[in-house]
């Protein structure tokens, strides 16, 4: 897969994260912990989109 393609496909997940995040803080009593978990995957996945772009 070409990086631009990886790129790509981590910023779709990242979008879908950040769908979920919002989707959990709507509820009347959001889970802190799924939160959390969330929260730590969409910047897992943000760090990599960086490292991949820093790249020559």
């Amino acid at each position: 897969m070409a990086v631009e393609d990886h790129i790509r496909t981590l910023r779709t997940k990242h979008a879908n994260l950040d769908n979920a995040i919002s989707r959990e803080t709507s509820r009347p009593l959001p889970d802190a912990f799924k939160l959390n978990e969330l929260k730590r995957e969409k910047l897992r996945i943000k760090d990599s989109i960086t490292e991949l772009e820093r790249r020559p």
